[in-house]
């Protein structure tokens, strides 16, 4: 896998907002990979009067910072999430509060909803799949959470395939009102050639 091959959260953000606003400007809440691509597009970042609010990934999130960013908002920069996870495992079974739940607080604070391009939003689905140049009948998703990679892959009417190594466990699924076409227990079972080219051939069945 190369540096190209990989499309985040960040950069679907800062493409979108190019396509809304040509250099436009930002007061961002987040880490260096969302600054670089709003870069990329044009895009300055402000402290006063921005255009847009964006709130990313953060492990070092200040109050100081939380409070420009809701006086802001008030005043009518608008609130742009990258992705609402509200919160993000970080191994030995345990969590750090995520993107979404730092939005939330905003959204509550400000009285405005935020606007969200990361999964399972359409637009970062869209983009990928323009990117990689597929129809909608080629692309796959393979996800390891029901409420952001398998609910925003199928509502795009990609071939969805939850696997069960991270977010989402199996006594969670009965929590959802829609399934995935498949059901895997790691992304290494589909080194199984058998169950790969079911995958590719769409023969939609829960695996056990």
């Amino acid at each position: 896998m190369n540096d190209e091959d990989i499309f985040t959260c960040g950069m679907a953000t800062a493409r979108y907002l190019a396509s809304k606003k040509v250099h436009g400007t930002a007061y961002v809440i987040g880490e260096g990979g969302l600054l670089t691509e709003l870069h990329n597009v044009g895009y300055s970042i402000v402290d006063d009067h921005p255009d847009y609010v964006i709130i990313g990934e953060g492990r070092t999130i200040m109050l100081e910072s939380v409070d420009k960013a809701i006086n802001m908002i008030m005043n009518g920069s608008k609130l742009i999430a990258t992705n609402l996870d509200p919160n993000c495992p970080v191994g030995n079974g345990k969590y750090r509060a995520g993107c979404g739940a730092f939005v939330s607080m905003l959204e509550f604070a400000t009285g405005i909803q935020a606007f969200s391009v990361g999964k399972p939003s359409p637009v970062m689905m869209r983009m990928a799949r323009k990117i990689l140049n597929l129809g909608t009948d080629e692309t796959i998703m393979i996800g390891d959470t029901m409420g952001t990679d398998i609910l925003g892959a199928g509502s795009m009417g990609f071939t969805t395939v939850l696997t069960l190594s991270g977010v989402t466990k199996e006594a969670d699924l009965q929590q959802y009102g829609y399934t995935p076409d498949f059901i895997i227990r790691s992304v290494k079972d589909l080194l199984d050639e058998e169950l790969f080219f079911r995958v590719l051939e769409k023969q939609y069945e829960l695996v056990p």
